[in-house]
């Protein structure tokens, strides 16, 4: 923890720039990967098989999705033809769902994030404002997992890779900044509003199913589509999709102004966070 070694008062004012979260970062890197990866580990301790279950999880979903929707709902996904159609689904199901886990398990595990660390506000000398990035660099580990699996499944299922696959870290990258701008709201709304955890639960319920992860854009009718791209979800699971699936250069116009949008959200967060920060103290 030597990056964290300076005095900090509690009830300061912290600064709130983007620059100041940089600098944050910076002198904080040894001690957010030595995090992350206590967390990681932590998640299957005292378990037989430990980190491999980070493995064997997905397997074990992709499994499952290929076998209901290919033997028992015999689903297809419009576009995709030819005598694998079925088990693509499961292919194109599992993209939905690695980007909905991500933004799903970083938006349900914010609001606990400084309730569950009390001991770093009340008695230890701590850059808490990296607590959300220790919980997204956990969450992005287990969705490259999960991304290993699709991709392996996808070869053996067709005998080759996109060469666009390659643009995936581009694709998710506007997407994990704006799911760290929600965090650090939400950690901040938690330890005042004890409520806000099941609130999000819900909320993110209700996105699995108003993101196109079981259905394409074209199942939902006319009037309802403006809805549905309103949901920050929808447009990286479109562009993942078009990366891994359908060998398509991603949308880079799209991308930009979703990543300026998702800069300005973490800002935002981010200020938010440490402007109330003082007041941790004090309620926990």
């Amino acid at each position: 923890m030597s990056g964290s070694s300076r005095a900090i008062n509690p009830h300061a004012s912290q600064p709130t720039s983007l620059v100041s979260l940089a600098r944050s970062l910076s002198r904080n890197r040894r001690l957010i990967l030595q995090m992350t990866r206590r967390d990681v580990v932590g998640r299957y301790q005292g378990s037989a098989m430990g980190l491999a279950w980070s493995f064997l999880n997905p397997v074990f979903m992709l499994v499952v999705y290929t076998f209901v929707f290919s033997e028992i709902f015999k689903s297809r996904w419009g576009g995709i033809g030819g005598s694998d159609s079925k088990t693509q689904f499961a292919v194109v199901l599992f993209v939905g769902i690695i980007v909905l886990n991500l933004f799903s398990e970083m938006l349900n595990r914010a609001p606990n994030l400084i309730l569950s660390n009390v001991n770093y506000v009340k008695k230890v000398v701590f850059p808490i404002e990296i607590l959300p990035v220790i919980a997204m660099g956990a969450a992005l580990f287990h969705s490259l997992v999960s991304l290993g699996v699709l991709l392996a499944a996808f070869a053996i299922f067709n005998g080759y890779l996109h060469w666009t696959a390659v643009f995936i870290p581009l694709v998710l990258l506007p997407l994990v900044i704006l799911a760290l701008g929600l965090s650090w709201m939400l950690a901040s709304l938690g330890v005042f509003l004890r409520d806000v955890g099941q609130t999000i639960a819900i909320i993110t319920t209700v996105l699995m199913f108003l993101s196109p992860v079981f259905y394409p854009v074209t199942a939902v009718p006319e009037r309802f589509r403006p809805f549905l791209m309103a949901n920050p979800l929808t447009f990286i699971i479109e562009q993942a999709r078009e990366v891994l699936i359908w060998g398509h250069l991603p949308n880079w116009l799209g991308l930009g102004a979703y990543t300026l949008m998702a800069v300005v959200i973490a800002w935002a967060g981010y200020a938010w966070f440490q402007k109330t920060r003082k007041g941790f103290a004090d309620v926990l």
